[in-house]
């Protein structure tokens, strides 16, 4: 499959499209567990609940992050992959961090959380048919394919990735 192009997603998803290399991209969201497995690995509970600043979320806060993005993307590509051509909403990623209860969940669950998610989207995402991925739908305004959504995964992955080793680690 190829990589989206401007026009299948928002401008705004380019922050995290960019940051996908190339490849299959199957390929990259399996290699991209045991990137997060490595990156979590070595962080005891105690410093899980660490964050940098007053304002900024805890790196528990940080994995369900990652994880609630495993859970809603793959239903807009479930959900657009289907031809639902029913409008969804965005969701405040902030209001989803102060409503969660991510700092009282072990580390090691939100861990085990996101492998179990994101296998889970890697089989549904190979098991689509080649018309399905150019399918598109319409979140909060905005279009997007089938296809941008696992490039739109990945890279949320390693922005956060990213923000975990260069401002908690």
């Amino acid at each position: 499959m190829q990589r989206p192009n401007e026009g299948e997603y928002a401008p705004y998803y380019n922050t995290y499209i960019s940051k996908v290399p190339e490849g299959n991209i199957i390929d990259l969201l399996t290699q991209q567990i045991d990137s997060v497995k490595d990156t979590f690995k070595n962080i005891s509970e105690e410093k899980s609940l660490f964050k940098y600043a007053p304002d900024k979320w805890t790196i528990r806060q940080v994995l369900g992050h990652v994880n609630d993005g495993e859970h809603i993307f793959p239903y807009r590509a479930l959900q657009f992959s289907r031809n639902d051509k029913n409008i969804l909403f965005g969701f405040d990623q902030n209001e989803y961090v102060k409503e969660s209860n991510f700092n009282n969940v072990k580390l090691a669950d939100l861990l085990n959380e996101f492998i179990l998610a994101r296998e889970a989207n890697i089989v549904m995402f190979k098991n689509f048919a080649e018309e399905m991925w150019t399918h598109r739908g319409t979140v909060s305004k905005n279009e997007v394919t089938v296809r941008a959504l696992p490039y739109i995964m990945c890279g949320h992955v390693t922005h956060h990735l990213n923000v975990i080793k260069e401002k908690y680690l």
